[in-house]
């Protein structure tokens, strides 16, 4: 039971480390208008973040143990086509990461989104918050993929449980932390703040489509390989 616990979180592990760096960068241009407003609105988001991320990845492995993603010996035929779709789609996110990145000199582009959250409320901000960690298409490729990874191991639900727990804490992690150093910090944590925003402008493009192209390539092997 500890071993086939161990195997599916290594397994997905990668997916919560590339949901947790995919995110960071969404979540320090949020955090920016929401540090001139009040802490239960930073509080809010995070709270929507986690239960997102936590969501998705129960109705991912709900729905993978009930159209049967594994066996005992080796998982379900679509459970590999799927790693190949989502392998292929993570290139063609790198690939499109990668031109997106601002020329020298060039502002990057902020998400029209972002108009919002300059007079959100706190009910907006959890929803936000929930939105962006379940419905991201970056985010959700890796939610679904790890669910999948869990969902193909030979596990009981309680097994499961563990493995996606594990999951959506690493995958979650940054972003919690990040908000509540600035609950704790306040105003001291402005100037760090401010330097990471303005390095996520110039280098985010490249490091997303470097780290897109590294798990896309991954997980399409690990499909190809499987079939």
């Amino acid at each position: 039971m500890v071993s086939r616990v161990a195997q599916a979180i290594g397994g997905s592990l990668v997916f919560a480390i590339g949901f947790a760096v995919t995110s960071l960068p969404i979540a320090v241009i949020v955090l920016v208008p929401l540090s001139k407003g009040d802490r239960v609105l930073r509080t809010a988001f995070a709270c929507g973040w986690s239960v997102g991320a936590a969501g998705a990845m129960a109705i991912v492995i709900a729905v993978s143990d009930a159209i049967g993603a594994g066996s005992d010996t080796s998982p379900a035929t679509w459970v590999l086509m799927a790693k190949i779709l989502f392998g292929a789609a993570l290139l063609v996110l790198a690939g499109w990461e990668w031109r997106k990145r601002p020329a020298p000199g060039d502002a990057a582009h902020v998400p029209g989104w972002m108009r919002l959250v300059e007079n959100i409320s706190p009910l907006g901000s959890a929803g936000l918050g929930l939105a962006i960690a379940a419905a991201n298409p970056k985010n959700l490729l890796m939610i679904v993929a790890g669910g999948l990874a869990i969902a193909e191991s030979p596990l009981s639900t309680g097994g499961e449980v563990i493995a996606a727990a594990v999951f959506v804490i690493l995958a979650v992690m940054p972003v919690v932390m990040l908000f509540a150093l600035y609950r704790y910090l306040g105003r001291r944590a402005q100037r760090w703040l401010d330097v990471l925003t303005d390095w996520i402008e110039l280098n985010n493009a490249a490091v997303m489509a470097v780290l897109l192209l590294v798990i896309g390539t991954a997980l399409l092997g690990n499909g190809i390989a499987g079939l």
